[in-house]
């Protein structure tokens, strides 16, 4: 039972130094002059199959690719799942590929330098936010180098802190303690000794549990009140647990009888804001509550915030007086009928109106259309008995009224058509030369006879 339980412990430590080592994530950035690798992800149910090769390669070009070796560069050392680089340089960025049998994984290298005074790469950094006065903690370990090295230490804006023998950094967090924490892993190979750092950006800000305390509303609230009736004043804050919420109503004589301060209720929101309010009550109001400043006030050990609520007379509300009302009424009665009337006339003098429009502006749109006539008046021309009245009218009563009393013109194909020409063609010509199309419309003009 025994040698199972530490058989499976030793399986588990081994699945979770695999977990830590592997490079799972596609992009990856690495800093010039460091030692750098690259590992595989194999799963806990994969097993390395001898028989199969493992090839790493460099993507050359669009779709090209070099196999790796430890032969093509000292700096590069390959073991089976793992791509070591000693250190890297910036022409080792690029794509990486691993392949196992018909399996191929790929990653996305970027290798960034450091600024020329620093001891640390700046696009590289692990940010670090602490609360004042809470705890600092900065352990220095790497999954993969932290095993390889002789020695770690670690510096504080890349100057190394003293009296620092173990690398971790344990204490309440102060204002000064605000900076860059670089661990530098020193890692022997080959007979050379290279830096691994891994730097923290530590930021310390205040206590996020206190606030500034601040009162709700304008500074000054004039409040309507009526004498004799009572009103409630609620001051209301934003603040800590511990801040206070207090009425200053004390005069010169002392505190007025009616006016009773009660106690301060808290409510805490959803999102952890707390709210205080107190209420300030009046009763049976009187000239002395008038004018007078009730101030409320917040204190904490941040600081102080005050508003101020004054009691006004309401106004009683004035009636309008009757012939006021009266004269009113008639003055809308009287623009709703001159309204009235203005549309009718507009709609029985359409026709003088713009006439008088044009006359009026000295323009008139007919001047540039191209046409010769305002209408051409088509009516059955055969003066027989039976339609001598629409020829009458066609000829003598729409020329009388259009042309003599609105001045229009008329094309009358008898009176402005010369003979001899073919009646058709001169007719569709006519039409076209005319604004608009008059019918004199009958039973004798739709019979089968004339309807050409």
């Amino acid at each position: 039972m025994r040698h199972t339980e530490l058989l499976l412990t030793i399986l588990v430590l081994m699945f979770t130094r695999t977990s830590e080592t592997c490079t799972s994530r596609f992009n990856i950035t690495a800093v010039r002059g460091e030692p750098f690798y690259l590992r595989y992800c194999s799963s806990g149910s994969e097993r390395k199959d001898e028989t199969v090769a493992i090839r790493w390669y460099k993507g050359s070009g669009p779709h090209g690719r070099t196999e790796l070796r430890s032969s093509i560069s000292p700096r590069i050392s390959l073991h089976d799942y793992v791509l070591e680089f000693w250190p890297v340089e910036l022409e080792d960025s690029g794509s990486y590929f691993f392949q196992m049998g018909n399996d191929t994984h790929e990653w996305k290298l970027n290798v960034i330098g450091k600024s020329k005074h620093s001891c640390f790469a700046e696009k590289q950094l692990i940010s670090k936010t602490v609360e004042v006065q809470k705890s600092l903690h900065i352990n220095c370990k790497h999954p993969y180098y932290e095993e390889l090295a002789h020695r770690i230490s670690l510096y504080k804006n890349c100057e190394k802190m003293e009296n620092n023998k173990n690398p971790v950094l344990q204490k309440n967090a102060e204002f000064e303690d605000q900076g860059y924490y670089t661990c530098v892993f020193f890692v022997p190979y080959n007979g050379n000794l290279f830096n691994v750092t891994k730097t923290f950006n530590v930021t310390v800000v205040g206590d996020r549990s206190k606030i500034i305390p601040v009162l709700l509303g304008p500074k000054v609230n004039h409040v309507k009140v009526e004498l004799g009736k009572d009103v409630e004043l609620n001051c209301s804050a934003l603040a800590n647990e511990k801040d206070a919420v207090y009425w200053n109503v004390w005069e010169e004589n002392g505190k007025e009888p009616n006016v009773h301060e009660e106690n301060i209720t808290r409510t805490r929101t959803s999102d952890g804001k707390l709210y205080a309010s107190r209420i300030l009550r009046i009763e049976n109001i009187n000239e002395k509550n008038l004018n007078f400043s009730y101030n409320c006030a917040v204190a904490s050990e941040g600081g102080t915030d005050t508003i101020s609520f004054v009691l006004v007379k309401k106004e009683d509300m004035v009636d309008i007086p009757g012939y006021v009302f009266t004269r009113g009424m008639i003055v809308a009665v009287l623009i709703s009928v001159v309204v009235v009337c203005l549309v009718v006339i507009g709609v029985i003098y359409r026709v003088d109106l713009a006439l008088f429009y044009r006359h009026f502006m000295r323009k008139d749109e007919t001047l540039t259309d191209g046409k010769t006539y305002d209408a051409f008046v088509s009516y059955l021309k055969e003066c027989g008995p039976e339609n001598g009245e629409e020829h009458t009218f066609a000829v003598e009563i729409l020329p009388r009224v259009l042309e003599k009393h609105f001045g229009y013109k008329l094309c009358i194909f008898e009176r402005d058509v010369v003979p001899g020409g073919a009646i058709v063609d001169e007719i569709h010509s006519l039409i076209e030369k005319s604004r608009r199309l008059i019918i004199v419309l009958s039973k004798s003009y739709m019979s089968n006879e004339v309807s050409f």
